[in-house]
């Protein structure tokens, strides 16, 4: 939709989460401070920690992580500090400044807010930093070093620094007269992805742990593996070989056949290189094509947060045993052949499905959920 904040740019739509909704979720103590990335990973945090039946006051804190992704740094507040610098109002520039735009206060203001005093990690693998963030809080439960794990992903660049650059390098939609058409992943007519924010937050548990305290389980992370395509800065390996090399090792991980992915949801940019070559690099991993979706369609690219969003949808799609539609999709692009859900949501038999996650840098994370 048009976005206020962006009026006169090249492009001047995005998927902007309403400033008075987000200002109401995270309270006036916190809005005051922090930029956007962190309020919301730290509303989304404190709804996962109270789905999961958690209260802090009775938990062992020591042993409780907070891993949380982020694209950057944000871009909210530093052209604000770069422009009173040139304009010498040197007052002007708030004392919160710091800590309100590093990405590592995200996990930080979530670890503060729940006293959870484990190891708190900020990851960033760019578009793949959300789904990153939770592969490595299994790490932390694999090892005994956590109970529990707070792991997802955030990020906001729904301002004029984030439109004109990603714009700048060829990234973005320019479909102005459609704007809700405009995320269009392995569409023929794609042009680019729309801007997103967002946050997804998943509350990981060592399975005794969960037992002992009778949890209730949506699923189980079972698969996990981070490549790199050691390619280029922003283009994907033109075979795919970092991102397909990343599923086969997802599945190695979780014990699992191609065969036994159920459902496939994409990273769906829209940009015409990354969807032609993830949609190869589904052909190459599966002998028949899994129903996919791509979130983007619907929700934009939330960038850092991307990967953790699609990681809580692909959760609940085991819990439903439903598939949600990707947007916008009228005709497949030429040479991708996927079973893509398109036009309402598909009830499918799942008990294991993949959420792909690839970032500039050529950095991929791919994910398995099972059910419980």
């Amino acid at each position: 939709m048009p976005d206020r904040h962006l009026r006169g740019l090249p492009v001047s739509f995005s998927c902007r989460v309403p400033d008075d909704g987000l200002s109401a979720a995270a309270g006036k103590g916190l809005g005051w401070r922090t930029d956007r990335f962190i309020q919301l990973a730290l509303v989304a945090a404190l709804e996962a920690v109270d789905d999961a039946g958690l209260q802090p006051a009775d938990w062992d804190a020591v042993r409780v992580g907070v891993v949380i992704g982020a694209g950057g740094g944000s871009l909210d507040t530093m052209p604000k500090v770069c422009e009173a610098i040139a304009e010498s109002r040197y007052r002007a520039v708030s004392p919160t400044a710091v800590p309100r735009s590093q990405p590592n206060m995200a996990a930080g203001e979530v670890a503060i807010s729940l006293g959870a005093r484990g190891p708190t990690l900020s990851v960033s693998t760019a578009c793949a930093s959300g789904a990153t963030a939770i592969g490595v809080s299994r790490m932390l439960l694999d090892t005994g070093a956590c109970d529990l794990v707070i792991a997802g992903g955030s990020d906001s660049a729904c301002n004029p620094v984030g439109a004109v650059t990603f714009w700048r390098m060829g990234a973005l939609s320019t479909r102005a007269h459609d704007p809700a058409g405009a995320s269009r992943p392995f569409d023929a007519d794609r042009d680019g992805f729309v801007l997103g924010e967002g946050a997804g937050v998943l509350v990981l548990e060592r399975a005794d742990h969960a037992q002992a305290r009778r949890a209730r389980a949506y699923a189980r992370l079972t698969g996990h593996a981070s490549t790199a395509d050691a390619y280029h800065p922003t283009a994907p390996h033109p075979r795919g070989e970092g991102a397909l090399r990343a599923l086969r090792l997802a599945l190695a991980d979780a014990g699992l056949q191609a065969q036994d992915i159920d459902h496939v949801n994409a990273h769906g940019t829209s940009t015409p290189l990354n969807d032609e070559v993830e949609a190869r690099v589904l052909r190459q991993a599966f002998p028949a094509s899994p129903p996919v979706t791509a979130t983007k369609s619907i929700l934009g690219h939330t960038l850092g947060g991307a990967g953790a969003i699609e990681a809580v949808c692909c959760v609940l799609a085991l819990e439903r045993q439903t598939i949600h539609p990707t947007a916008n999709l009228d005709r497949l692009g030429d040479g991708i052949d996927l079973d893509v859900v398109t036009g309402g949501p598909r009830a499918h038999s799942m008990a294991a499905v993949a959420s792909n996650s690839f970032g500039f840098g050529g950095q991929n994370t791919v994910l398995i959920f099972q059910q419980p």
